[in-house]
């Protein structure tokens, strides 16, 4: 703990310099420690601006912590409020403008949970509400330690995401503010006073603001209610006592038990998700999406929003059916029953669409009553079946009985199997997903989602089973109703069945299948058992309507969450709500629409399937995200809901996926084409959103182990690939280099956009790692599969250095070093030279390729404005620029290795008149233009034409590896490789026969192998003049001068060309000039030449005349890649 801010033991350094950092005026003060001063002196912040120097006892009891005084007040309170967010601040007490802002919540307050109105906050710029605000001038974290910092302590409301909707998001301070120099402003990161929003920000603060007459439910009204009426369907009542009747008591307990299996494991993996953070509305949508991604959170939302839909047709149909019955039952038909359903049906959607529109508080009323109904008419059928009635024995309902429940213990399948029984339950146990679906609605979704969709599981199975053992053990399967199928005394012996104990005998009718009454026979059984009949008709009604009542609410709520957050574009429209809870309205009047359509079908037999399979598919993508979420090992998967278990989910995933098929499977395959092609659709749309996925998260594990892997197996020839670091600066501004390499490493190999970023000034780290993520995005914009690494550093060559070691990661590691070659080496300075040539030494030290591409028009397009009008490195301001400018480095913007622009000759160009000479209104000069041509073409097919490979050296085969790999391309295919080689004049033929046995060997197909028995023939005169001619700036002519001064000018200048130098390597420059004679000879017309890079020895060859060599090898040609390997082996004929 540090001292307590009376301590006279602070350095006087340390009080002085952080004063500077928070006190504008502090050169007027004394240096050293006051009573109030402490290692920071913050006193000048504390204050609200304009605050007076007293302050009331209470104010002060509330705000200060017990361990240290209250710093000084009213001091340059004005310079504070320019210097740092002053913005609004909770004011929980309630005491407006007359409390000062620096007062701390209430202890009571402080889980920043509480719903804030909008009287609650007071602010000191001008009463402006800005949701965005920070700490600094609240005392509480500022005196917690007994002395004064802006170091803020932990708080939930540094966590919230921006405007949410439980209270302020407040801005900790930043790592810079705490960290940084004193020079440096402490919000110079473009912080101001009272952050603007961004207009989603906005919209989502007036929300928040908008939320204080909110209804929100707790668990029971929210999600056990919902899901009990989900649950109990109509099958309760009308379809349960037929399956006992075709399955058996003992069957008809393992459907309930092995559909409660599928439902319980779903739940307790909602209950997982739900609790693994803050919940917002969407129910099934919002869990799946923000644990798998919105690939499968997207396809899933749209059928679930569907699904749910459709389901309000089928349940409003279930009731309008029955309504049906009764009026024919009365004889009071309006005109024939399929009209009449569609009539009935349509007044009851508009009935619940009434409902539903009228907000949540008015359907969570009606749901609440709808099951008081459903419970009184189970309990009514519960009684009832403790009361036999001798009138109700001919219709075989006896009372309970043990011979009935054994005869009903078994199977008695009548053209149906266990499976389809199944399939006609399983719809039954659905409707677990009632309460996740309105969780924006929930006050607690984290609490309320596990506990009562858990507790209405249990409880509906519970009941389930209830009626399938008490309806086996009190009705029998077949009756016909008459009360005269008594037994006759001469056949009495013959009677086996249990009601022949009740001296009845139904067997002439199950004979002929002409009972209608029993299990089997009457779906109305339970009316018959029941105490009061009418009470279960309208347990039916209720059943029904609140299903449909359910679902009219839950695919509004899915759909508009889903076109919140912008899946599928043109779907926006949907996404707005209205009133203080948000409601969707256009999605209620969508789904009304829907609906609507279904009912007047009138027909769901087809459609019902497909529903439960809907539902089913996003029952087995909660199971799949938590069985994902917990493979992927990320840490931020930690659910409060500790009762899962990632096996037990993926099991409920399999599960969920076979009862799909058993229900029907035609309608299982329609679902999965449909979630595929929506899933395929957004994978392609790639919406621009980031929840921090499962996947995501496993995508990084699996990565990170088979890095790990791959570092323990040996590199082996075979699978040799070109890694290469390629000194591209920023990477719009090379396109022709980044283009190339792209080309053979696509899919083959790791490419790596080097950028040495140079300067005098102090470097911006945090600069760079912003760049660092721009241009890593532009690569991905572009579809180019490549890193960018840049480096802060001295010079150019320090910074190539620390790529060439560090760049990389296990075997995913750069082994060739691609360089632009440096057009405009005779313009500058000659360091510049020396640093170039040295980078290439310096790879070749590393064990690295060297690959340098040359177009005679230049590499760098970065001083033309609008070749790349969505990034641009020019997009900087002047004054930041200046950070990124070599002084003493090629001149390049971006402190690279290769400037081959032939414009912008002056070394002191600054990045004003660079920025002047880009202005939009000055059209291209020729040389830009061609440029810019230049700098795109390989970009496009390239027609039939060569690749003219010079394997002259032997480097192990990198010189021919690489044409093979751009040929091998579809932009390159179409081309055909030419290869030539040295050779003598006599052995023409022989060498051009192996070197085409050699090439057959590596399997490299080749049109044609030339063989140059006159590469050692002397170049013409005038060649050889003109490159005397330009090496002649750089040479020592140490004969003409004193020895002590031709060793210090060499040592000044190291790149100079002594005599001596010159003629020792007479040879080596002719075969240069010479090379080039014949590549204009026979490769003038070729799209790309690949030719052996001549090699230097380090410390004989001066860089001069290395840059001569290179320079007049490659002049005037097209495109060349000069190649290099580190002379090991990257080709073998071995398998």
């Amino acid at each position: 703990m540090s001292e307590p801010s009376s301590s006279p033991s602070a350095p006087t350094e340390t009080v002085a310099t952080d004063n500077e950092l928070l006190a504008p005026d502090a050169g007027q003060r004394p240096l050293g420690p006051t009573p109030s001063q402490s290692r920071f002196q913050v006193d000048i912040v504390t204050e609200a601006a304009g605050a007076s120097d007293e302050k009331s006892p209470s104010t002060e009891n509330s705000a200060a912590a017990p361990d240290g005084p209250g710093p000084d007040s009213g001091v340059g309170g004005e310079e504070a409020k320019g210097r740092f967010r002053v913005v609004n601040f909770a004011d929980p007490s309630g005491a407006g403008s007359a409390a000062s802002p620096e007062a701390a919540p209430q202890e009571g307050l402080q889980n920043g949970d509480t719903v804030m109105s909008e009287t609650s906050l007071h602010s000191s710029t001008g009463g402006q509400h800005h949701y965005h605000y920070d700490t600094h001038t609240n005392t509480y974290y500022l005196r917690t330690f007994g002395h004064n910092t802006i170091d803020a302590v932990p708080n939930i409301d540094f966590y919230r995401q921006t405007a949410a909707p439980l209270g302020e998001k407040l801005i900790r301070p930043t790592l810079s503010e705490l960290h940084d120099e004193l020079d440096k402003e402490p919000f110079e990161d473009g912080f101001a006073n009272g952050d603007e929003l961004t207009p989603a920000e906005e919209a989502a603060a007036k929300e928040a603001a908008e939320s204080k007459g909110v209804v929100k439910f707790g668990w029971i009204k929210g999600v056990l209610v919902r899901c009990m009426l989900n649950i109990w369907g109509v099958m309760l009542f009308i379809r349960m006592t037929w399956i006992v009747g075709q399955s058996g008591i003992a069957l008809s307990c393992l459907i309930v038990g092995m559909a409660t299996v599928v439902t319980t494991i779903t739940g307790l993996s909602t209950s997982a998700i739900a609790t693994n953070g803050f919940v917002r509305g969407g129910g099934a949508y919002y869990l799946i999406s923000r644990s798998l991604g919105p690939e499968f959170g997207g396809s899933i939302g749209l059928i679930f929003a569907f699904a749910n839909a459709v389901a309000v047709a089928m349940y409003v149909v279930g009731f309008a059916e029955t309504v049906v019955e009764l009026l024919n039952g009365a004889g009071a038909l309006m005109t024939d029953e399929i009209n009449d359903i569609r009539i009935i049906g349509t007044i009851t959607v508009i009935l619940l669409l009434g409902i539903s529109v009228a907000g949540m508080e008015w359907e969570a009323k009606a749901q609440i009553f709808l099951l008081i109904v459903l419970i009184t008419a189970i309990i009514n059928y519960f009684i009832g079946s403790f009361i036999p009635l001798k009138s109700k024995e001919a219709s075989g309902y006896f009372g309970y009985d043990a011979s009935i429940m054994w005869e009903n213990m078994g199977p008695d399948f009548r053209e149906e199997t266990f499976f389809s029984v199944f399939a006609i339950f399983f719809p039954a146990a659905t409707g677990i997903l009632a309460g996740a679906n309105i969780s924006g609605d929930l006050a607690d979704p984290q609490m309320a989602i596990p506990k009562g969709t858990l507790l209405a599981i249990l409880i509906t199975g519970i009941v389930y089973l209830g009626v399938a053992v008490s309806t086996g053990s009190c009705i029998v399967r077949d009756a016909s109703g008459n009360m005269n199928d008594t037994i006759s005394s001469q056949f009495g012996a013959n009677c086996t069945d249990a009601a022949c104990k009740f001296g009845f005998d139904f067997s002439a009718c199950r004979s002929d299948r002409s009972c209608k009454y029993g299990l089997h026979n009457d779906f109305q059984v339970m009316s018959l058992v029941s105490g009061f009949g009418p009470i279960i008709s309208a347990g039916i009604f209720s059943a029904t309507l609140s299903s449909a009542l359910a679902s009219l609410v839950s695919a509004p709520k899915v759909f508009q969450a889903l076109c919140k957050d912008n899946i599928y574009p043109g779907l926006g429209m949907f996404a707005k709500g209205y009133g203080k809870n948000n409601e969707p309205l256009r999605g209620y009047i969508l789904t009304f629409g829907i609906a609507l359509a279904f009912i007047l079908i009138a027909e769901l037999n087809v459609i019902a399937p497909i529903i439960s399979n809907f539902f089913l598919a996003s029952y087995a993508l909660i199971n799949f995200s938590v069985f994902h979420a917990s493979l992927a090992n990320s840490p931020g998967w930690r659910p409060s809901f500790k009762y899962y278990n990632m096996w037990v989910s993926l099991a409920g995933a399999v599960l969920c996926c076979v009862v799909m098929f058993v229900i029907n499977w035609s309608a299982a395959l329609l679902t999965n084409v449909i979630v595929m092609g929506l899933y395929i659709y957004v994978s392609y749309k790639k919406p621009d959103v980031n929840w921090g996925s499962s996947t995501q998260a496993l995508t990084y594990h699996q990565a990170l182990t088979h890095t790990l892997h791959l570092s323990g197996v040996e590199d082996h020839i075979k699978n040799f690939r070109p890694q290469c670091l390629v000194m591209t600066g920023y990477p719009n501004s090379r396109p022709a280099l980044l283009d190339l390499v792209h080309s053979f490493t696509k899919n083959v190999g790791l490419m790596i956009c080097g950028h040495v970023r140079t300067g005098y000034r102090r470097p911006n780290f945090k600069d760079l790692a912003t760049d660092q993520a721009r241009y890593q995005r532009w690569l991905l914009k572009n579809e180019t599969k490549a890193f960018y690494t840049p480096v802060f550093a001295e010079d150019l060559r320090q910074g190539s250095q620390y790529l060439l070691q560090a760049a990389g990661l296990g075997r995913l590691k750069p082994n060739t070093l691609v360089l632009g070659f440096k057009n405009d080496w005779r313009d500058g300075d000659m360091m510049n030279v020396e640093t170039y040539i040295s980078m290439i030494h310096d790879s070749f030290d590393f064990q690295f390729g060297a690959v340098i591409l040359r177009l005679k028009e230049g590499l760098d397009v970065s001083h033309i404005q609008g070749q790349d009008e969505m990034l641009s490195s020019q997009d900087k301001s002047s004054g930041t620029k200046d950070v990124i400018v070599s002084i003493d480095t090629s001149k390049d913007s971006d402190g690279d290795s290769s400037k081959p622009s032939s414009k912008a000759t002056s070394l002191q160009n600054s990045p004003a008149t660079q920025k002047d000479k880009k202005s939009p209104t000055v059209p291209l000069n020729v040389s830009d233009q061609r440029l810019l041509e230049a700098s795109q073409q390989f970009q496009k097919k390239q027609g039939k034409g060569t690749v003219d490979v010079w394997w002259l050296f032997d480097d192990g085969g990198l010189t021919l590896l690489i044409p093979y790999l751009l040929t091998n391309k579809k932009r390159w295919k179409d081309c055909k490789i030419r290869v030539f080689i040295g050779g003598k004049i006599n052995r023409i033929d022989h060498d051009r026969r192996a070197m085409a046995t050699l090439l057959s060997k590596f399997r490299i197909d080749f049109s044609d192998i030339t063989v140059l028995g006159d590469v050692n023939t002397k170049p013409k005169k005038e060649h050889v003049a003109a490159f005397e001619e330009m090496v002649e700036p750089y040479r020592l002519k140490e004969d003409n001068m004193e020895l002590e001064a031709a060793e210090r000018l060499k040592n000044s200048e190291p790149w100079r060309i002594t005599d001596n130098e010159l003629e020792l390597y007479r040879a080596k420059t002719n075969r240069q000039i010479r090379l080039n004679e014949l590549l204009k000879e026979h490769s003038s017309t070729a799209n790309l030449i690949v030719m052996s890079l001549p090699l230097a020895r380090k410390g004989a060859v001066s860089s001069a005349l290395y840059m001569a060599w290179l320079e007049v090898l490659s002049q005037d040609l097209p495109p060349i890649l000069l190649v290099r390997g580190n002379h090991q082996s990257v080709l073998t004929f071995y398998s």
